[in-house]
């Protein structure tokens, strides 16, 4: 059963760096995006809201559906329509089908979040130590390479279709062929609280969800705004602008490698307090900077400083409700694309009628209240032990290898 859980693990893994791929093609593109559609920076904020608010969709639904389909499944199907639907941005000829592409991955992105961390929080359980950073690290280096190829086609002024099909046509069939090994991790235990809680579910996860809106506020400030900011504000080439999205998932990809060994030798309390802080003084320094390079050195602050919030905010999650940790994943995802909502929008809406410089304080000031919350992270698990894995792995439940 061991290598079973280092295939689940493995695969798992290989979702996300695809995931992070996809996303980093869709989300350092815009400006690209906005020119080929004819979108107005009035109209942009809808649409950048709009996804979302559906993903917030299919992420409510996610949390009914696997009462009767395994997190497993969905993920190996929603990842497909995901990559898909990257396509239908690239290759669309007006906005309406830009409209569709784009719901069609908000819905799908919905799902495949919510299920992917559901396996993440159940693989971590089954393994007894911290490896959730360790997921959230594939994601960031597919970021990378997302961020990297969004470059090339920048750079050679390639369509959209033409930086996205070859990405696809190589992602598609793999993670599909990767999901053969999924794993849904361990069962919960007779003691386990059940997922009807309700309002008990809500009122100590509650400060979980805000931590989660305030990072993703954060989050979405650097994936929809930093080539833009980059771009209008500091005086960057396009080409140029780019690079921020990169720069801040390398120090991400970074920062998550080693946090799982931070989370097991200072505690998941610390870890989320000094990244609060660190990534507080990236938005000071971005909301400050005199030109594109110290602007670019904010982003990499910040993305060290927000590495860390996500992943330990899920696992904090897990730890919560052990028997109803699919219900939890799935409630608390929705506060990832509350931060969506209110970060994009909010960011633009102040540049506009304000500046952009000023807009990079609010953010600033959201990660911060994390601190007021960092104790929330301080389960009964909350430091895992070192060594190896349990040997009550045999129990890994319900092995996502069939169609």
């Amino acid at each position: 059963m061991t290598d079973v859980l280092r295939r689940g693990r493995a695969s798992l893994a290989f979702g996300f760096l695809a995931q992070g791929a996809t996303f980093a093609l869709l989300v350092t593109r815009i400006p690209a995006i906005q020119v080929r559609y004819g979108v107005s920076d009035a109209l942009l904020p809808v649409f950048l809201a709009a996804v979302p608010v559906l993903a917030g969709v299919g992420s409510v639904t996610t949390e009914q559906l696997v009462k009767r389909v395994r997190p497993s499944r969905l993920l190996r199907w929603s990842q497909p329509v995901v990559l898909l639907a990257l396509l239908g941005v690239g290759a669309g000829r007006n906005m309406a089908e830009l409209a569709v592409a784009l719901a069609a991955f908000g819905l799908a992105v919905g799902a495949l979040d919510a299920s992917m961390n559901m396996l993440g929080v159940s693989l971590q359980r089954t393994y007894g130590r911290s490896i959730m950073l360790g997921f959230h690290a594939a994601y960031s280096l597919g970021g990378i390479v997302g961020a990297s190829l969004a470059w090339v086609g920048a750079h050679w002024h390639l369509a959209l279709w033409a930086s996205y099909l070859p990405v696809v046509a190589v992602l598609l069939p793999a993670t599909v062929l990767g999901s053969r090994w999924y794993v849904d991790g361990s069962a919960p235990g007779p003691d386990a609280p059940e997922a009807e809680a309700g309002p008990v579910v809500f009122r100590l996860l509650l400060p979980l969800c805000l931590v989660m809106t305030f990072a993703y506020i954060g989050d979405s400030t650097v994936s929809n705004w930093s080539a833009k900011y980059l771009q209008d504000t500091l005086g960057s080439s396009e080409q140029l602008a780019t690079v921020p999205y990169n720069v801040c998932m390398i120090t991400t990809l970074l920062g998550r490698s080693i946090g799982d060994l931070g989370v097991r030798r200072f505690g998941a309390v610390a870890v989320v307090r000094l990244g609060a802080l660190v990534a507080a003084l990236g938005f000071a320094v971005v909301a400050g900077a005199p030109g594109a390079w110290v602007g670019m050195l904010g982003f990499t602050l910040l993305g060290l400083g927000l590495c860390v919030l996500v992943p330990q905010t899920f696992a904090a999650a897990g730890r919560l409700f052990p028997g109803a940790s699919d219900t939890a994943v799935a409630r608390l995802n929705i506060f990832n694309y509350v931060g969506f909502l209110i970060g994009s929008p909010l960011v633009g809406a102040l540049g506009d009628t304000w500046n952009y410089r000023g807009a990079m304080l609010v953010p600033m000031v959201l990660v911060l209240v994390t601190l007021v919350y960092a104790r929330s992270f301080a389960a009964q698990r909350d430091r895992y032990g070192g060594g190896h894995e349990r040997p009550s792995t045999a129990d890994v439940g319900r092995g996502g290898n069939g169609l």
